[in-house]
């Protein structure tokens, strides 16, 4: 079947689940009545029509399905699956609409509801994707607040304390572009927290990034940068972090070569 039979089928399929939705009644009188299957069998079939949307790539459709389904399942006290349907919703306002901050908003709603559930490292991962695209975004102190909620939350689990030095690195760049001195607190800080923190590549990477700074040396930044990157790549992420942070430095060429 081609994309507009794909297209015609999901706009038919949602028809029908609005359809089985109206004929439930109400939400409640169709959680405690006869009309619970209804409604569930319209949650599913709005999931339906919403991947054939996808693949008709008629974005808002298969957003305002997703969004029908998740006002059921909230309602219905599916907090998990309600949060999956957000986690869609974003990664179409990230990949294929390219709208950021809308992006944002359902990540942020997912982590809510994970978070309620107790669901805490699919929150995490959520917060995550926030934390990256502030940073972007230039919302600095928001993404420093999330960094560090989850770099505490990370570092007493066996299994996680690895990734918090990364979380707390990230932090810290955050600082560094806001304030200089601010970035200097914070690593301090984190040392204290964590004090695997202060053997590891990352902070001492900082700690060189903070002399160099201090002095306006440009070119002992770009080595410390060089140096660390030899060893443990820097993605697009940290190099743009960096490169910011780098044209503060006083007739800074603004590049990392």
């Amino acid at each position: 079947m081609d994309n507009s039979g794909k297209e015609k089928e999901a706009i038919q399929l949602m028809a029908d689940a609005d359809k089985k939705v109206k004929s439930s009644g109400s939400f409640l009188g169709g959680m405690f009545g006869g009309g619970h299957h209804k409604v569930e069998e319209a949650c599913e079939m709005y999931c339906r029509a919403a991947n054939m949307f996808k693949m008709a790539k008629n974005w808002s459709e298969a957003i305002k399905c997703l969004n029908a389904s998740i006002d059921i399942y909230t309602d219905m006290g599916r907090f998990t699956i309600a949060a999956k349907h957000h986690i869609s919703i974003a990664e179409i306002y990230e990949s294929d609409l390219v709208d950021i901050e809308k992006a944002i908003a359902h990540y942020e709603q997912a982590a809510d509801y994970y978070k309620g559930e107790e669901s805490n490292s699919s929150a995490n991962k959520c917060l995550l994707k926030v934390g990256a695209y502030c940073a972007q975004l230039e919302q600095y102190q928001k993404a420093i607040e999330i960094y560090e909620q989850v770099g505490a939350n990370t570092m007493d689990n066996p299994l996680l304390k690895y990734s918090a030095k990364e979380y707390f690195f990230k932090a810290a760049l955050c600082h560094f572009i806001v304030d200089e001195l601010n970035a200097k607190i914070a690593v301090e800080k984190y040392e204290e927290m964590f004090p695997a923190f202060s053997d590891s590549r990352e902070c001492k990477l900082l700690k060189k990034l903070l002399e160099a700074h201090e002095e306006q040396n440009s070119e002992a930044f770009t080595e410390a940068v060089k140096e660390f990157d030899s060893i443990s790549r820097l993605d697009q992420w940290h190099t743009t972090l960096l490169l910011r942070i780098k044209k503060t430095i006083q007739g800074d060429e603004g590049d990392l070569k």
